[in-house]
C-alpha cells in the first residue's frame, strides 16, 4: 500500500509518531504506577500525559501552523487543520493490565476528519486511514491490508458492540438499546476505540455509545468511513461532533438510529 492522497505525509507523520508514543505505553503497560482522578471522575497517569506531549511536541516541530486538541492539555489555536488526539483511549483498561487501549491521532481539516491512526500496542494491532487512501490494518503502509465493512443488511443476523450500560440509562435510552440488543444477533461490549476497528473490519456489523468527547472519535471516523461504513452521532450528524456516536456497515445505519432516538 503505498499513499497517493492529499493527507499522504500527515499519515506518514501520525504512523511516526505512533510508533514513538507506542515505545512508551507498551512496557509502562506491565508497570506500577499511581493514578489520578481528574474533575470528571476518569483517570489519568503520568503516562498518559507523558505520551501527549510526545505527540504535541511532534506535530508542533512538523506542523507548526496546525491547530492541536488533547484530552490531558487541552487545545491550541492554529489554522483549519486541527490535530485531535488522545493519548490512551481506555485508560481504564490500562491501569488494570486489559490490553484493549490504544492512541488515537486524528487530523481534522475545514471541519472534516481526514486521517486517522488508532495503534493498540498490547494488542499487536494498528490501524490508519487517510482520505481517498482507504482504511489499512497493520504496523506499517508496507505490511498493511486493506480492510473493509461487512455486507449484512438485516438486524437479526448482525453483531453489534458497544462499551458499557450505564450511559445509556443515564440518557433513558437504556429500554430502547436492550431492545435493539435483543433483536440483533449478537452484542458484545469489546468497549472504546475496538468496537468501531471491528466493525471497519466487518468482523462486527454497528458500534455505538451514547456520550463520547471530540477526542475519542476523530481518529475513528476516517478508518470507519474509508472502509466503507458510516460514522454519525445518534442523531445523524456526520463526523465525531455531536457528543456520542454511531458506526456501522452502512446498510444498517438508518434502521439502528431509528431505534435509539430519545
Amino acid at each position: 500500500m503505498q499513499p497517493a492522497g492529499p493527507y499522504a505525509a500527515d499519515l506518514a507523520l501520525a504512523l511516526s509518531i505512533a510508533d514513538e508514543v507506542d515505545a512508551l505505553t507498551l512496557p509502562a503497560s506491565t508497570g506500577h504506577f499511581e493514578v489520578e482522578l481528574k474533575a470528571d471522575d476518569s483517570p489519568v497517569t503520568a503516562i498518559d500525559r507523558e505520551a501527549e506531549r510526545i505527540i504535541r511536541a511532534r506535530v508542533a516541530s512538523e506542523r507548526p501552523a496546525d491547530a492541536f486538541v488533547g484530552e490531558e492539555y487541552g487545545s491550541t489555536s492554529g489554522g483549519a487543520r486541527q490535530w485531535v488526539v488522545d493519548p490512551i483511549d481506555g485508560t481504564k483498561n490500562f491501569v488494570r493490565g486489559v490490553p484493549v487501549w490504544a492512541t488515537l491521532i486524528a487530523l481534522i481539516d475545514d471541519g472534516v476528519p481526514v486521517m486517522g491512526v488508532v495503534s493498540a500496542p498490547a494488542l499487536a494491532r494498528r490501524w490508519f486511514a487517510a482520505a481517498g487512501d482507504g482504511a489499512w490494518r497493520g504496523r506499517t503502509v508496507d505490511s498493511a491490508e486493506r480492510i473493509g465493512v461487512s455486507t449484512v443488511d438485516d438486524l437479526t443476523e448482525a453483531s453489534l458492540s458497544y462499551s458499557s450500560l450505564s450511559g445509556w440509562d443515564e440518557r433513558g435510552l437504556l429500554p430502547a438499546f436492550l431492545g435493539l440488543a435483543d433483536d440483533a444477533w449478537r452484542t458484545r461490549a469489546y468497549g472504546d476505540f475496538w468496537s468501531y476497528m471491528l466493525v471497519a473490519e466487518g468482523v462486527v456489523d454497528a458500534a455505538m455509545e451514547p456520550e463520547l468527547e471530540l477526542y475519542d472519535m476523530a481518529a475513528l471516523v476516517p478508518i470507519v468511513t474509508e472502509a466503507g461504513g458510516q460514522f454519525t452521532s445518534l442523531a445523524g450528524e456526520p463526523g465525531p461532533f455531536g457528543g456520542d456516536a454511531l458506526a456501522t456497515n452502512g446498510l444498517l445505519h438508518a434502521q439502528i438510529a431509528a431505534r435509539l432516538q430519545p
